[in-house]
């Protein structure tokens, strides 16, 4: 998966309609798309229309009033399109984050414990340079930087690239980085005289792809949409996928032997029986620690049985399970116990109960 920040500290430089047209874009090129809003003022989720009770605050955020997983929150936003949404309280998190170790990899550790098949996941940083900001660059393998063909978003350019040093130097994780050029009205000389500055000043760093201002883009945002649903034949998607094309000529080709054990794995998937996800939880806000065992992990109290603790108090664990009738308990701090929750209950041959669970695909 690529992870492509979108980032520069200047407003108005079209960086949030960079994000929402460009993912819709690579998603129109079959690639599957995961957008993340990381803007307290959240316009990205405002832009494709979205209405969340969770956002991004609440899978990053260690006291949130409820703490969620980034696959709890993230929802459609169209074919390939994913959309993890934002919201005003993320504005809370920097000072949240603010004497944390570790800080500037939260999100980053985020990305890394989430297991999905998506191609691209592009992330909407707020408009400043703040601990957000970081946290997205870190988890990034590119960063994307919109810029006006004007001096003072240069001026921008430059403090932006110097965060990029510091990640580099302080946390060791280098970051490439392209200009893009966007908001370009080519009846102004002026613009074109700023086109000729940007590309000597970022020789090899720029993308042949020029956003020209267009009112099709407004008017798309307007309609709380990307602008490929509201004009696919205007300027500005014609731009934006022209975008989409030149980032997807600069993936890696994998060697052979990925892309067959890429297709294996998948073949595998298609031949194993069905499986059906459950959710298993139990309330012990006192607990050390929690383990989920049954006869689907022979009843060993491991990691793979291990539950997570969820900030109220009660403790979680994910299973897919195949159709039956399954026995299961639980071992808190050693003890072992049944299902409070469960009335379902049968004698072991050991006297005590298990608690069972039937499933049916």
């Amino acid at each position: 998966m690529r992870i492509i920040s979108i980032a520069n500290q200047k407003g108005g430089c079209g960086k949030t309609t960079t994000a929402i047209n460009l993912a819709a874009s690579l998603a129109s090129n079959d690639r599957k798309v995961l957008l993340i809003d990381l803007d307290p003022q959240a316009h990205a989720t405002l832009g494709l229309n979205i209405k969340a009770d969770l956002s991004i605050y609440n899978v990053l955020s260690k006291i949130a009033h409820k703490k969620a997983r980034l696959k709890d929150i993230i929802q459609k936003a169209g074919d390939n399109f994913d959309f993890a949404p934002s919201s005003v309280i993320l504005s809370a998190l920097e000072q949240e984050l603010s004497g944390e170790i570790g800080r500037e990899s939260r999100l980053n550790d985020t990305l890394k414990d989430f297991n999905a098949d998506y191609d691209y996941c592009l992330i909407d940083c707020p408009p400043n340079l703040g601990i957000l900001t970081i946290n997205s660059i870190r988890s990034s393998d590119e960063v994307v930087i919109p810029v006006e063909a004007s001096r003072f978003a240069l001026e921008g350019v430059s403090q932006l690239i110097e965060i990029l040093n510091l990640v580099r130097d302080r946390l060791e994780h280098e970051v490439k980085f392209s200009v893009l050029v966007t908001n370009f009205d080519s009846r102004l000389k002026h613009s074109f005289v700023m086109l000729d500055k940007i590309k000597q000043d970022f020789k090899g760093k720029i993308f042949s792809t020029i956003i020209h201002v267009n009112v099709k883009l407004k008017e798309a945002q307007n309609q709380c949409t990307h602008v490929l649903n509201y004009d696919k034949y205007c300027r500005g998607a014609k731009d934006y996928f022209s975008l989409s094309r030149e980032i997807i000529t600069r993936e890696v080709k994998q060697p052979v032997a990925q892309v067959l054990e890429k297709r294996m794995k998948q073949l595998v998937k298609e031949k194993l029986p069905l499986l059906k996800e459950i959710v298993f939880s139990v309330m012990a806000a006192d607990a050390r620690e929690v383990f989920l065992v049954g006869d689907f992990n022979n009843w060993q109290a491991d990691d793979s049985g291990r539950m997570s603790k969820n900030g109220d108090g009660s403790w979680h664990k994910r299973l897919s399970l195949d159709s039956g009738v399954h026995r299961y308990r639980f071992v808190i701090d050693g003890k072992w116990r049944d299902d409070p929750n469960n009335p379902r209950r049968e004698v072991n041959p050991y006297g005590e109960m298990d608690s069972l669970l039937e499933v049916k695909l």
